[in-house]
Order: structure tokens, then sequence, then C-alpha cells
């Protein structure tokens, strides 16, 4: 099969370069570079990577899990109820 391809001048010299180390011809480096590309597995798609650092999360948080009693969480991260100022309305 036949593709013409319109590339920037840079991916050109680029290839022309990767071709050159390798002694072999620019067709030659592009069409291992394209069949490469098609036998990579694809990416996820962005909600399954979302979905997989949510359980990333609660993964590291079931290692913590029951290290702290709910005494010394509380004493930790313990806030005033009230934080609130007087306030003047006249």
């Amino acid at each position: 099969m036949t593709i013409t391809l319109d590339i920037r001048p840079e991916v050109q010299a680029e290839l022309a370069r990767q071709a050159a180390a390798q002694g072999r011809a620019i067709e030659a480096v592009a069409t291992a570079l394209l069949e490469e590309a098609v036998q990579r597995p694809a990416a996820p798609a962005k909600p399954q990577e979302a979905r997989r650092t949510g359980q990333e999360l609660i993964d590291a948080c079931a290692e913590v899990r029951g290290l702290l009693t709910d005494d010394e969480i509380d004493r930790m991260f313990s806030r005033n109820p009230s934080p609130a100022r007087p306030l003047d309305l006249s």
C-alpha cells in the first residue's frame, strides 16, 4: 500500500537523521514507526483514568485505615466549632 503524507520539515529532518543513523531508507524508518504505533495498546479513555485514580486513592486510604482511633483523629483535626465574630449591624 502506498500512502502520501504531508509532514513538517523538522519531522522529515528527524526521520532522515534516524534513517541515516540506522543505515536505512527514510521510507523504511517511517514504515517501521507506523507499524510500531499500530501495535501499541490504545491509551485508556479519560473516564477510566479518573476511575483508576479514584481507586488508587481508596487503596491508599485502606493502608492506613484503623491506625488511629476516632478520638486521636478528633484531637488531631479539632477546630473551634464557632469561629464567628460578633457583628454590629447598627
